[in-house]
């Protein structure tokens, strides 16, 4: 069955709201500290990659994680800045420069894993090579 243009650029918009919305989640959280633990950078780093490799795997389409991944960078870039009344969201310090590069990497790596479930199948076992054997 195909899938029509209008589902899905649909579903990478959905794509990119959910994104937006866990990089916003994981801009905020990002800098919670529980003693020297960085506690916020671990769960808000679980929560986006788990996303991306979720909505990667349930729709087969690169695309929609290329549009979530957007979505949450575009989200972090857009409330890093310094905010009308001088409040600051993520610092310019080393959980901050982390935070960023951290995205950015989860981000390429999941849109960069390959698809494998597009290779062709290949037999193994003792069957494979008397198979083999015939074709040639």
């Amino acid at each position: 069955m195909r899938v029509s243009w209008v589902s899905r650029v649909l579903s990478w918009i959905a794509a990119a709201l959910v994104g937006g919305v866990y990089g916003i989640a994981g801009t905020i959280g990002h800098s919670v500290m529980w003693g020297p633990v960085p506690v916020g950078l671990i769960v808000a780093t679980i929560a986006c990659a788990a996303i991306l490799v979720a909505v990667r795997a349930l729709t087969h389409d690169r695309g929609a994680a290329v549009a979530a991944g957007l979505g949450m960078l575009g989200m972090l870039v857009l409330i890093s800045g310094v905010g009308p009344g001088g409040s600051v969201v993520v610092q310019d310090s080393f959980a901050g420069r982390i935070w960023t590069y951290l995205v950015a990497g989860i981000v390429l790596l999941v849109v960069a894993w390959p698809s494998f479930s597009k290779l062709p199948a290949r037999p193994t076992g003792r069957g494979s090579e008397e198979a083999e054997a015939r074709e040639s």
